[in-house]
């Protein structure tokens, strides 16, 4: 019996990993596509439309166009370091997908499925573990290429990002506060106990400054406009994947959408409340429509995140390097550790 339950957890989990790979790839790879239509309505223009229907194929043809290029190794390079380099990108990107809650607890085949990987109780902590691994493939990979221009966008990236991790790190402690608690999932489900339809709950009203430094370190971290000084190529010629052609190019590339789509469910679990349907009271309905229905409101929520991302990338310049340290170290961190107090302080008035 014991093997029994422990084989059917164990198909119940390796499902849900290649549900959740295959649809965070699937939702990545047309994050392309949307970034290209977006950007041509921002500019007056048509964008991708010949590919299939409306264009919707345009993605397929890029990645068989990546499949098929000629795959260049460097002589010069460090070749096993050189392949390293974008698996260790793709694979830290979709390594952060295991502790977010995709949605509620729905029952089949007899049993309660819960539609999260791993519900550990420091879900958030192992996010900042996974996501700081991230800069050694862009480390690794210009290291790798032996290319001077590759080296100066890799070092960018690595002081960029632990840069900014420091700001985004101070302003996630005030949310701790609030909260109590490290686990996503909890998060979510305190989110859902706010009045006026659950929205008082969320905790973009009780934490809004912790929030805007979040939001802006996050394009810091996922390398967008204006925070694209690693692969500036007017500076850099292409950044830290100079040298990479074919699909190793691919997955730094895909590796980029699939950082944006995984901020931006972050940020909607942390604090616009996840897979919570506002005006909805979950509890008057079944477990299948919390699941359908709290999946729907969540990729709604991400779907605004992956809009604002690239709304910015196409409307603000790209800041000088030096502009872009003064902002995370000058500002951000001040600003993150008067949150981090001020929230302190308030929690230690109001629970005399």
């Amino acid at each position: 019996m014991f093997l029994a339950v422990d084989l059917a957890l164990i198909i119940e989990k390796l499902a849900l990993i290649v549900v959740v790979v295959m649809v965070s790839l699937v939702i990545a790879m047309y994050t392309t596509f949307a970034e290209r239509k977006v950007a041509a309505i921002l500019q007056d223009r048509r964008g991708p439309n010949r590919a299939g229907p409306f264009g919707l194929l345009q993605p397929l043809a890029d990645g068989l166009k990546l499949f098929f290029k000629e795959e260049i190794i460097p002589n010069f390079s460090s070749k096993f370091l050189f392949i390293m380099g974008p698996a260790l990108a793709m694979l830290t990107a979709v390594m952060t997908s295991a502790v977010i809650p995709w949605g509620d607890t729905v029952h089949m085949f007899g049993r309660d499925i819960s539609l999260q990987i791993a519900d550990i109780n420091i879900g958030i902590l192992y996010v900042f573990g996974v996501v700081s691994l991230g800069v050694y493939g862009i480390m690794v990979g210009s290291w790798a290429s032996n290319n001077k221009f590759s080296l100066l966008g890799g070092l960018r990236a690595a002081s960029q990002i632990i840069s900014y991790e420091l700001a985004m790190g101070i302003s996630l402690i005030a949310l701790l506060m609030v909260t109590g608690t490290l686990s996503l999932k909890e998060m979510v489900v305190q989110q859902q106990q706010g009045g006026w339809g659950g929205l008082l709950g969320w905790n973009i009203l009780k934490q809004p400054l912790g929030f805007l430094i979040f939001l802006i370190c996050a394009f810091a971290e996922c390398n967008r406009t204006p925070f694209d000084l690693p692969e500036a190529e007017n500076e850099l010629i292409g950044g830290y994947h100079t040298e990479y052609s074919s699909m190793k190019l691919g997955f730094y590339l895909f590796s980029e959408y699939i950082n944006m789509f995984i901020s931006s469910v972050i940020m909607a679990t942390l604090f616009f409340g996840g897979y919570d349907i506002p005006f909805v009271d979950e509890s008057q309905h079944g477990a299948a429509f919390n699941a359908i229905f709290g999946i729907i409101a969540l990729m709604m929520k991400v779907s605004f995140f992956i809009f604002l991302f690239m709304w910015v990338r196409w409307t603000i310049p790209r800041f000088r390097y030096d502009q872009l340290m003064h902002l995370g170290w000058r500002i951000l961190i001040p600003l993150a550790l008067f949150n981090m107090l001020a929230t302190g302080a308030f929690i230690l008035y109001f629970n005399k």
